[in-house]
């Protein structure tokens, strides 16, 4: 296969394309054949509306190179603006192949300090952001195995460190990406019956919620590499939305600069059992056992 056509004639959906690492995935996708959705509703950092209009921007690009693409706004955490969406890219194209789910904020506060509005919004964005828009391309794609049509389909969701690992100042962010953790690997399980893949990234490059976390690294260099443009992380994801990764569900992979890297989740650790109820008094050297057994835990970023 060509690989700059990796993506022939597949129509994929990438959320929060309008700018930082989700425009990149549409024009990466685009330079591959596809025919994109640009969905962004043009939001400030922190979610407040604007009057911008990004998504079509984005889609000018991509004309202008050649290519097939038409802007979307709905919001994907509103259940009916997820399913406009899908049908969007199903009536403009034909059909849905790949969703990129990349939409977020952030609204950073140390855990003591966060409101509960700033806790709803940010789990809204991102997890429902991810399930919503997941929920009703699977509906579309499981009646499309139904009908006896080959479904040959992809999700590729966005997770992070933050989620993996834990970041200080940002409880909210980093519960909603490790829900989508979570989430990823459910959905693996469930959509594979329709001929559905499921995996996530965790990405570090420089945008505009990641500046001012990391502001002492993610400067752009004055020449040569840019490890922190979010364009490296763009072709692992379009090769996760391309028939070449049929085989590869379930996964959680890191994505910074040139490195790509299998993330290891959460596993059985070592165990003691001593078949019967423990007496609290005896668990203080069992607990000891374990954690100088076990591996240390990875760094929470911040910390």
């Amino acid at each position: 296969m060509d690989q700059q056509l990796i993506c022939a004639d597949r129509t994929v959906i990438v959320t929060g394309a309008g700018r930082g690492i989700g425009r990149a995935h549409a024009l990466a996708f685009a330079a591959a054949g596809a025919r994109v959705v640009v969905n962004d509703v043009g939001t400030a950092l922190d979610g407040a509306p604007t009057s911008e209009t990004p998504a079509q921007q984005v889609v000018d690009e991509i004309v202008a190179a050649g290519g097939q693409a038409v802007a979307n706004y709905d919001d994907v955490a509103d259940w009916d603006g997820a399913r406009r969406l899908v049908r969007q890219a199903v009536d403009t194209f034909g059909g849905l192949d790949v969703l990129v789910n990349n939409a977020g904020f952030v609204r950073d506060r140390m855990l003591v300090n966060l409101s509960e509005e700033e806790w709803d919004a940010v789990i809204r964005v991102h997890l429902k952001g991810h399930f919503a828009t997941m929920r009703h391309a699977a509906e579309y794609w499981r009646g499309e195995a139904k009908a006896g049509r080959a479904v040959d389909a992809r999700v590729i969701n966005t997770s992070s460190g933050a989620g993996l690992q834990g970041s200080v100042g940002q409880g909210n962010y980093g519960a909603a990406k490790a829900g989508i953790a979570g989430l990823t690997l459910t959905a693996a399980a469930e959509f594979g019956r329709y001929g559905v893949t499921v995996n996530a990234i965790a990405p570090a490059a420089r945008t505009r919620m990641t500046e001012t976390v990391f502001a002492d690294t993610m400067a752009a260099p004055d020449a040569g590499f840019d490890a922190m443009d979010p364009a490296n992380i763009s072709p692992l994801v379009v090769w996760l939305g391309s028939s070449e990764s049929a085989e590869v569900t379930g996964r959680m992979f890191e994505v910074e600069g040139g490195k790509v890297a299998l993330a290891e989740g959460w596993r059985h650790g070592i165990a003691v059992d001593r078949g019967a109820r423990w007496d609290p008094a005896e668990l203080g050297p069992v607990v000891a056992q374990l954690i100088e057994k076990g591996a240390e835990p990875e760094p929470v970023y911040g910390a």
